[in-house]
């Protein structure tokens, strides 16, 4: 039996690792923004939670979304909706609502990239792919976390605002807005990576069902998985 994990699968890893990396670079960034601004001190905190109401809200509805494509154009279409939600924090949406939309393509990329890893992997190499996926997530949310820490830096902001591309006036006037800009080239960076995952042989499931349907199939399903010991 081969050992090696394969070529699709460190694609996806590198489009996992560069999309994670923006996420969370993009929240510093997004605190730098609402403290600059001096909102109320609430919305602080409350960036983390809205990140993940979308993980919640739509729970039941995300795996029948990742199973009724192709995995792959599932992660390109999540990871253009955070594309949006950054760039709307850029050009001065709230910075909670921008966050928001960023966490509603993260919450439907999550079931289309472990869903894929088990279409690509055998039964005998998912454990060591998943650490893999795992191991790389933490990396990245460190990763993440320093780099926005860096790009709101007083050092580094300043000389970012001092640069200017060749024929084009970018107009950033603060170190939030020049952070938020190079996150939003990270995420084109993994969907170009998102671009080269393979297509697996797994047959796809179109969305037949209602929103009921779908919703009692998630509860049975839960049901079940917590009646199973390994499960638990």
């Amino acid at each position: 039996m081969p050992s090696r994990l394969g070529k699709g699968f460190f694609v996806i890893m590198a489009a996992q690792f560069f999309s994670s990396l923006a996420d969370n670079a993009l929240l510093v960034a997004a605190v730098e923004l609402l403290s600059s601004k001096g909102a109320p001190s609430w919305q602080v905190p409350a960036l983390a939670p809205i990140f993940a109401l979308f993980y919640v809200v739509l729970a039941p509805l995300v795996g029948a979304f990742a199973d009724a494509l192709p995995k792959g154009n599932v992660m390109i279409i999540c990871n253009s909706i955070k594309v949006v939600g950054c760039l709307l924090m850029l050009f001065g949406a709230h910075p909670l609502l921008a966050y928001a939309i960023v966490g509603l393509g993260a919450a439907a990329y999550a079931p289309a990239k472990y869903g894929l890893v088990t279409e690509l992997l055998p039964a005998y190499l998912l454990v060591k792919g998943n650490g893999w996926i795992e191991g790389l997530t933490i990396v990245s949310i460190i990763a993440g976390i320093w780099l926005g820490g860096q790009l709101i830096s007083p050092s580094v902001a300043a000389a970012l605002l001092q640069f200017n591309f060749p024929l084009t006036n970018t107009a950033l006037r603060s170190p939030a807005e020049v952070a938020i800009a190079i996150i939003a080239v990270i995420y084109f960076i993994a969907a170009f990576f998102n671009l080269f995952i393979p297509r697996s042989r797994a047959a796809l499931c179109p969305i037949n069902r209602s929103a009921g349907q779908l919703l009692t199939e998630f509860a049975d399903c839960n049901a079940r998985l917590w009646r199973d010991k390994l499960g638990q």
